[in-house]
């Protein structure tokens, strides 16, 4: 697992000093992570979209868009909204799908140890449903309901929408690789949750999830409705290796073997893992085939070795930024997305390392993969609340957290305690500007979180810090499922 490479030191000695003694401390900070688990998942329900179910537990929700895709003539009911906002977009919403899908293929049995099997299963089953509903041909995907420009410019519950829900479509005509392959991915791995508990339903899955590749894969172009928002900087590729991946493990074809094989020169090295790039993400799970045998994987295996090299600290190759207080920081904006991805990925490919008998050879510095475990670790305890501001960014954990998330359902009062329609503009004046906390607690949302220096602003003006999405929690309930399982 020796690894070359020719990139530069970028952490600074404080800083260095700061991420080791993070690092040795890790193991002596402990939390309540069944707690956590248990609401990160319970977030979800806070995101829903449609008719919400008799056993709806965030109960201050109600049913919203319930009519969605009528316009297209089209059942679009259903799915998550992904942050703060109102719109449904797939692209983000599939994301989430696999990363959460994953989370329970891989620590299945710390999740029905902590008895949240059934709630995870919901949340992937809530994302599946609509998927389902909304792929209505071999070469049509139906990927976002809501035009994001007039929808930010309002602030309202989703029960009281009265903005546009306009619906895009992908087709053989103006294709969307990313969006088609994510959703191809997400299948694939809902299909390994449920193929015990419910393989009628896991192979509809999986059939899906193959047609669904043959789309992305025979019509190739990018999905521009969401932007600026949800725009695919990185392009397709990722998606389509990711897809594949996925494809292959859950229905061991090997004509995707192949297809990851001849296409291997399309992934690459990477420092980052987000809904957008998916390298990482298809170079842990391909490597986990390796390690088992398939040495044609070879080179994704070493890519998947350098993403770790590059985002630990304390060695030569460590590409990324850390806050002096030791969490990791790509860029502004849903910054947790990364520290969650990323670590997730890290504790999935020590625990590879582990079943290898092998360590991490960062040139001249090598890692455990307890010290993978535990950088892992560290970073989860940081967002509950080892950080320099002492504060849950979880909310709803502990004792201190963001009284102000930046979401519009959670600020404003409960449709079943002010009936009374909130229009677009209202929110703006009566809701957003206030300094009181937020009426409903989005218990388990986690928000964007602090800055490049540990400060954090408690205010929903400042979406960077105190939005949550999907997205972030999705890396966060697997690395909770398997600290939840051990002793501290």
């Amino acid at each position: 697992m020796d690894i070359s490479f020719k990139f530069s030191h970028t952490l600074s000695f404080l800083q260095m000093m700061a991420m080791l003694g993070a690092t040795e401390s890790a193991a002596t900070v402990s939390f309540n992570y069944s707690d956590a688990l248990a609401k990160s998942i319970l977030f979800y329900e806070g995101q829903r979209s449609g008719k919400l179910p008799p056993d709806q537990r965030m109960t201050w929700r109600g049913d919203s868009a319930l009519n969605d895709g009528n316009v297209s003539h089209v059942d679009l009911s259903g799915g998550y909204y992904d942050a703060g906002d109102n719109v449904k977009y797939q692209f983000p919403m599939a994301f989430t799908i696999t990363l959460l899908s994953w989370s329970v293929i891989e620590y299945e049995r710390e999740l029905v140890s902590a008895g949240q099997m059934q709630y995870a299963q919901q949340a992937i089953k809530w994302g599946t449903d609509y998927f389902l509903k909304a792929i209505t041909g071999p070469t049509q995907i139906w990927v976002q309901v809501g035009d994001p420009n007039t929808d930010h410019n309002c602030w309202e519950r989703p029960e009281d929408m009265d903005t546009s829900r306009i619906t895009y479509q992908i087709n053989s005509n103006s294709p969307g690789t990313e969006v088609a392959a994510e959703t191809a991915a997400a299948l694939a791995a809902a299909s390994i949750v449920f193929a015990n508990t419910d393989p009628i339903y896991a192979e509809k899955l999986l059939d899906t999830a193959m047609t669904v590749f043959d789309f992305a894969d025979g019509y190739r172009g990018t999905f521009t409705g969401a932007c600026p928002f949800y725009c695919s900087a990185s392009g397709y590729n990722d998606e389509l290796l990711w897809g594949a991946a996925w494809l292959l493990k859950a229905s061991n074809d090997t004509a995707y073997l192949q297809y990851v094989v001849n296409n291997r020169g399309l992934s690459s090295e990477m420092n980052e893992f987000s809904w957008d790039n998916k390298n990482a993400g298809a170079q842990i799970l391909l490597s986990k085939m390796y390690f088992s045998g398939q040495t044609e994987l070879q080179s994704y295996s070493r890519q998947a070795a350098s993403f770790v090299c590059h985002v630990l600290p304390n060695n030569p190759w460590s590409q990324v930024s850390y806050t002096p207080g030791g969490l990791l920081y790509v860029r502004d904006g849903a910054n947790t997305q990364y520290v969650t991805g990323s670590s997730f990925l890290i504790a999935i490919f020590a625990d590879y390392l582990t079943s290898a008998g092998d360590l991490l050879s960062c040139g001249d510095t090598s890692f455990t993969p307890r010290e993978l475990q535990s950088h892992s670790k560290g970073q989860v305890d940081y967002i509950l609340g080892n950080n320099p501001e002492n504060m849950s960014y979880m909310a709803g954990f502990g004792t201190r957290y963001p009284n102000q998330v930046h979401h519009r359902s959670a600020s404003i009062p409960s449709i079943h305690t002010s009936p009374t329609q909130v229009v677009c503009g209202e929110g703006f004046v009566s809701w957003f500007p206030s300094s009181n906390p937020n009426p409903n607690v989005l218990t388990g949302a986690i928000v964007g979180g602090p800055n490049r220096n540990d400060v954090f602003d408690d205010s929903r003006r400042d979406s960077s810090c105190t939005e949550p999405t999907t997205y972030i929690n999705s890396g966060m309930v697997g690395l909770l499922a398997k600290l939840s399982s051990q002793r501290n």
